[in-house]
């Protein structure tokens, strides 16, 4: 008779969902809000659990089943874009590494089992927490590596800022998903981190990082004598933010990508646009007639 301990059984199953949910939103290039996968893979972790209690067994009906991952999806992705993706993703990755443990157990291990569709072990819960955190860690490095975005591929280019004869150079992802346009010429605008464009303004105009994080407040200040036509709110829509505010301002040139475009609208986005920091501003398509 197998003994199944609740503790180290929604443990197990929360830590497995938390590593899947946090790969496919990886390589998904979404990102990473870790409070939702934990909130997520906590949900996970109570249905696993919830499956072996008296009187629950219907819980492990594949309709339950299709609910609760549903569900986990939504808390986890919910808002985002790329949701029907990242559900995609997860659901390889979890029939990835199903497969790589029944795979074990056919070899003789004995440390990790999956049965009634969720995963148990016989470890010491020390044991487990240190090989979930090798784990964690492993695919951390790995993932950061396949997600890299690279010059070679024309992901990433550098871009000018030219503005009032001062300029600002700047790393750029090439993001067709970015969808901010300026309200006025209907081209699309560039996005750069905002702590990042002070070198464009003078001191006396130089927006801080309160600005950045009330720019309503901020225009009636910012927005006097010459500098009146070159600052102006621009609204956008994100995840988690049905109708937001950026502080957007119009600079003489921009050069990406060895192209120049002329006067651009720059939003000045209060947070870094990189999970990794290894770009600064986003645009949008290089081509001819703008960014």
């Amino acid at each position: 008779m197998t003994v199944i301990y609740v503790d180290t059984l929604f443990l197990l199953n929360a830590l497995v969902d938390y590593l899947l949910l946090l790969a496919a939103a990886r390589l998904a290039g979404e990102p990473l809000r870790r409070w939702r996968f934990a909130l997520g893979a906590a949900l996970g972790g109570g249905y696993a659990v919830a499956i072996f209690l008296p009187g629950l067994s219907f819980l492990a009906h594949p309709l339950c089943r299709l609910a609760s991952a549903a569900l986990m999806l939504m808390v986890s992705y919910g808002g985002s874009r790329r949701l029907l993706r990242q559900g995609v993703l997860f659901v390889a990755l979890t029939c990835a590494f199903g497969g790589g443990v029944v795979a074990i157990g056919l070899l003789g291990g004995t440390g990790l089992s999956l049965g009634n569709g969720v995963f148990y072990s016989a470890l010491d819960l020390k044991v487990l927490l240190l090989s979930a955190a090798v784990c964690y860690w492993v695919l951390t490095v790995v993932f950061q590596r396949l997600a890299k975005h690279n010059r070679a591929g024309g992901e990433l280019v550098d871009i000018k800022l030219s503005l009032e004869g001062r300029t600002l150079n700047l790393t750029a992802l090439v993001d067709t998903g970015n969808t901010l346009t300026d309200p006025v010429t209907g081209r699309p605008a560039v996005v750069a981190e905002g702590e990042r464009a002070g070198p464009l303004f003078p001191a006396d105009c130089r927006p801080t990082p309160a600005d950045l994080r009330d720019p309503a407040a901020a225009l009636p200040r910012l927005g006097t004598g010459a500098w009146r036509s070159r600052f102006r709110l621009l609204p956008y829509r994100s995840v988690g933010v049905d109708r937001g505010l950026l502080l957007a301002v119009r600079v003489d040139g921009l050069e990406a990508g060895g192209q120049k475009k002329g006067p651009v609208l720059v939003a000045l986005s209060p947070t870094p646009v990189s999970d990794g920091g290894g770009y600064q501003a986003l645009v949008g398509a290089i081509n001819e007639r703008g960014v």
